[in-house]
């Protein structure tokens, strides 16, 4: 049994590594969750001055959805490389990456300026957004997860999850401050630029944090074990798809509603309190800033809840939950009161935690060590093109032909009952050992044989 001094080092060496992935994810979101909101308020008025206001949101939001089309080739890129050099590396890089695009962002011209030119390269800059997103997700969840224990993986694998909703608070509360105190005019004008500079300063705070933690242990005997088999392995993408399509398929499936669901109730409702509900932006951005405030808090709390009672229940709750409250989250907006609005937003985004707390832990437990990172960013990034890019897009499309939220309801729930089945199909993961799952992982490598040159 390890000594009490040897324990409280452990234990502190977690709680650093916990804080780095945390508070490097939450710089990331932030800068993630700065488009989509400034998409919604902002961007169609800058960029797109020449479209009908809905049309010029449509078409913010299609800037923003390209930013999803590149978490793929992220998740490729950044899985591969996570899996042979290790995860703190690719980190740093993507960290770098994000910060770099988003404080672009903040000196572009608009299209009044250079016409064209400006809202292509907001597509661009976009592009490094969702290209770094796609690689930092796998590697933040994963470094925890393989510093951590079975018995609490849930929990402390649900604190980078916590990077998320700290983002969106942060992103949704600096414009919500600017609205505040600035004019319209001069919020249009140059006042939505000072957010996206302020990541500068964040990605300086966050690399100091990421650059000071140890690569995971768990990779490091899994790389060692490797050296020492020799011979060469198959590329990580191969070998995940040869020994763990399932698994990848049930990833996918998992974030369709939690994806969804969330890009709905924060971002497009954004857009629909204010452009069709007519409330004014600072009172959509309070709401969400109450909202992500209550997620914040309650993802530890979900992560700690799925290693008691397992990781399918409380994902299937949230499933569920987010499913049907959907129909009563766009009534409640419609009432055009501030209550309402804060209770439709943190009933959801509750919903939405049951899902997303757990999945940090769910996915890393489902792939083998070598291939955990390729796994985990192909499940997760993937279905995002299909899921989280187009929900926005799809939203005020339903809203701009029927006129009512009824459909984009029908819509949430369509992508809960693919979630709901892909989570029933899948294997129960809770207390899981990954280096069980590593021997397993190899024990397929090597029976599909391992002569493919990295």
């Amino acid at each position: 049994m390890a000594s009490s001094p040897d324990a409280a080092r452990s234990g502190s060496r977690l709680w650093k590594v916990v804080g780095a992935s945390l508070i490097g994810t939450t710089i990331e979101w932030y800068d993630y969750f700065l488009y989509g909101t400034a998409a919604a308020l902002v961007f169609g008025k800058v960029f797109f001055p020449n479209s009908d206001p809905l049309t010029g949101t449509l078409l913010s939001f299609l800037t923003y959805a390209i930013g999803f089309a590149a978490r793929p080739l992220g998740a490729l890129v950044f899985g591969h490389f996570g899996d042979r050099i290790g995860r703190k590396r690719l980190l740093v890089l993507s960290l770098l990456l994000m910060g770099g695009a988003t404080t672009l962002i903040g000196c572009l011209p608009t299209y009044r300026q250079v016409g064209v030119a400006a809202p292509l390269l907001l597509t661009a800059l976009r592009l490094v957004q969702g290209f770094a997103l796609g690689g930092e997700w796998g590697g933040a969840v994963l470094l925890v997860s393989e510093h951590g224990d079975r018995r609490r993986r849930g929990f402390w694998a649900s604190w980078p999850q916590g990077g998320a909703p700290a983002g969106n608070l942060l992103a949704a509360g600096v414009l919500s401050l600017l609205t505040t105190v600035q004019s319209d005019a001069d919020f249009l004008a140059w006042g939505w630029r000072i957010p996206f500079l302020l990541s500068a300063l964040l990605v300086i705070v966050g690399m100091w944090i990421r650059l000071s933690v140890d690569e995971s242990p768990l990779f490091k005997q899994a790389l060692a074990a490797a050296e020492a088999r020799g011979g060469q392995e198959q590329p990580p993408l191969v070998a995940v798809l040869r020994n763990h399509w399932r698994d990848v398929l049930v990833a996918m499936g998992a974030r369709m509603a939690e994806n969804i669901s969330y890009y709905v109730m924060t971002t497009f409702v954004l857009a629909y309190a204010v452009g069709h509900v007519h409330l004014s932006k600072q009172t959509a951005l309070n709401a969400v800033l109450i909202g992500s405030a209550v997620q914040f808090a309650l993802i530890p709390l979900f992560g700690a809840l799925s290693d008691r009672v397992g990781r399918k229940p409380v994902y299937l709750v949230g499933a569920v939950g987010v499913g049907i409250w959907a129909f009563v989250f766009f009534g409640l907006v419609d009432t055009k009161d501030f209550g309402s609005l804060v209770l439709a937003v943190t009933v959801g985004l509750v919903f939405h935690s049951a899902m997303y707390a757990p999945q940090a832990a769910f996915f890393s437990e489902l792939f083998a060590t070598r291939m955990r990172y390729s796994g985990a960013s192909i499940g997760a990034q993937f279905s995002s093109v299909a899921a989280g890019a187009p929900a926005p897009l799809i939203a005020t499309a339903l809203l701009k032909d029927y006129g009512s939220a009824t459909p984009i309801a029908v819509y949430v729930a369509i992508a809960a009952a693919v979630t709901v089945l892909a989570v029933l199909c899948a294997r129960e993961t809770r207390g899981s050992d990954l280096t069980e799952v590593e021997a397993s992982g190899a024990a397929g490598e090597r029976a599909a044989g391992q002569a493919v040159t990295v």
